[in-house]
This record gives structure tokens, sequence and C-alpha cells, in this order.
């Protein structure tokens, strides 16, 4: 009898314990909460750092939450590492300030750095506040919607960007990223680069950009890397397959010689190499009657490229075919 009952004890034992770790508790963390007083037609700039600083040390899986409902935030800087894996749901619909001086940073305005196991959700907006903002914006470099450099693993999906630079920029050091379900116009489409201009860049690789549309912007999908790259480095195994064009110029772009005025030595060694690129399945209008432009490097010239299921239309007058 008392063999049977440690042998039940312990059976309790065992799944009590099996039990407890499936149901490690996810902690919440919400910006509008007694504790970090968040309020909807207010700033939360505050309040969101407060709520980030919390969840990022918790030991327990967490969850930050912004509630349904408009917010102002003059800037977010999310800094891991973390203890956990965390989320961040947006719900609600974050705005720039109306006056762009105000904001935290000038360079950008929310940022995610040394992050593992995020997971940023919610159905929420992030209204930069397009040409109002831009204009507080005339010395930053860019006001790309989402800009991606020195990640691994990362996925986008489900998202709609509008924007007056590039929806997705791709920077160095990106390697196993997938952009789904994107829908991305007014813009300048989506970049991988530029490439090459820095020392020590790192390179990139397994990227694989689907099922996304393009709508009234001045690129499509686009490799661009420097003629002058201070140290060797490569971008390889990139797909772009099922891209729907709508009115889009420059549809197809590879440029190994990318170089805004004139500010790099064009007899100067080409050190970024550009293989394993596929173009499938890319269809809708050009709006430009050069479609597709494959610029590459006599020095280190492009390896494996393909397009396969090519069928894009020139949408501008006249009856004049679509070229590459």
């Amino acid at each position: 009898m008392g063999l049977k009952l440690m042998t039940i004890m312990a059976i309790f034992m065992f799944l009590l314990l099996a039990a407890t770790a499936k149901a490690q508790p996810c902690v919440v963390f919400e910006v509008t909460s007694a504790k970090y007083g968040g309020k909807t037609n207010y700033d939360i700039t505050d309040s969101l750092a407060q709520a980030w600083t919390d969840a990022c040390v918790s030991v327990w899986s967490s969850k930050l939450v912004v509630p349904s409902g408009t917010y102002w935030l003059r800037g977010a800087t999310f800094i891991g590492p973390c203890k956990a894996p965390i989320k961040v749901q947006i719900q609600g619909k974050l705005k720039d300030p109306e006056d762009g001086h105000q904001l935290v940073n000038s360079d950008f305005w929310v940022a995610f750095r040394y992050i593992d196991r995020l997971y940023l959700s919610g159905g929420g907006t992030f209204d930069g506040q397009g040409a109002l903002g831009c204009n507080y914006r005339s010395e930053s470099s860019n006001t790309d919607g989402i800009h991606i450099a020195y990640s691994w693993r990362i996925n986008v999906t489900d998202a709609n960007i509008e924007t007056r630079d590039y929806c997705i920029s791709i920077g160095n050091g990106t390697s196993q990223l997938t952009v789904t379900n994107v829908n991305c116009g007014p813009g300048h489409g989506i970049s991988i680069g530029s490439l090459g201009k820095y020392l020590d860049e790192k390179p990139v690789y397994g990227l694989i950009i689907k099922n996304c549309t393009l709508t009234n912007t001045t690129n499509g999908v686009r490799i661009k890397t420097w003629p002058s790259s201070p140290s060797a480095r490569f971008a390889s195994h990139i797909y772009f397959e099922d891209i729907i064009m709508n009115n889009v110029k420059n549809p197809i772009i590879i440029d190994q010689n990318y170089c805004p005025r004139h500010r790099c030595k064009q007899q100067a060694q080409l050190n970024t190499k550009i293989s394993n690129v596929s173009f499938k399945n890319i269809r809708g209008s050009s709006a430009s009657q050069v479609a597709i432009n494959i610029a590459c490097s006599g020095s280190l010239p492009c390896e494996n490229v393909e397009l396969i299921g090519i069928d894009l239309e020139y949408s501008g007058d006249g009856d004049r075919p679509i070229t590459s």
C-alpha cells in the first residue's frame, strides 16, 4: 500500500511539474495602467519607456500592450537584451508629434535594438504624420518605413506601409529575413542596400520577399551596391516571389554601380558580390518603359540571377513595348 501511495504521489508531482512548466505566466505591462499612467490623446513616451524597462527585465515571458486609441509618441528606443521572450502589442495608433522638433531622436522615430525573441503585433498603426513629419526631418538621411540591419531570423508580415522613402530597407548584416503580405505604396519600394559603403559591413543572405503588392512606387524590388567598397562582402540567396506591381516605376532593379550625387570612386575595385538571386512571378504594370534593369559590374559580375514568370505591362501613354 505504501509503495502504491508513493508511486501515485510521484506521478502526481511529475504531472504537477510538467503542468507548471507548460503554464509559465505571461506578465502583461499595459501603458494605460495606473502604474504607467498613459492616456489616450496624450503623450505616452515616458509611459511606454517605463513599461518596456519592466517588461525587458522580467524573467517570465511578457507582453507590452498599447490598447486601442490614439496616442502621441515623441520617439521610442526598445533596447535589449531582455531576460525572456517579449511581445509588443500595438492595438492603437501611435502618432508622431505635430511639432517635429519635439522628437527624442532626429534620425529615427521608433527603434528595436539588441533584442532576441521579440514579437511585434496588434493590428495598430505607426503614424509618422507623412509630409508634416518630413518637413521637420529635412536634415534626416531618409524616411524609410522599416529599416532592418544586423538582424537574424526576422519576419515582417501583414503590414501596410506608406512613406516617402523605402517601405522596407534591408541593410548589411541581415540574414534569414522573410517579408510576406506587405502592401507598399506610396514610397520607393523594397530595397536591399545600399551595400558596400562602409568598412567592415557584414554579408546579407537568406532573404525571402514574397506575396507583396507595390502600388505607385518609385521603384519596385531593388538590390543596390556601391562601386567602391572598402572591404570584400557578399549578398546571396535572395528570392523575390509572387510580387504584384501596380503602376510601379522600375519594377525590377539590380544596380552594382549605385552612386548618388557622384559621391564615389567609379574606378575603384568593386568588392560586393551578388549571387543566387531569383525574381519569380512578378506581374502587373510598369510606369516606366524599362521594367527590368540588371546593371552588374564587369569586374565582379552577378552570378546565378534568375527571372522566371515575369509578366509586366507598360502603363504609360502609347503602345510602346516594355523593355529591359
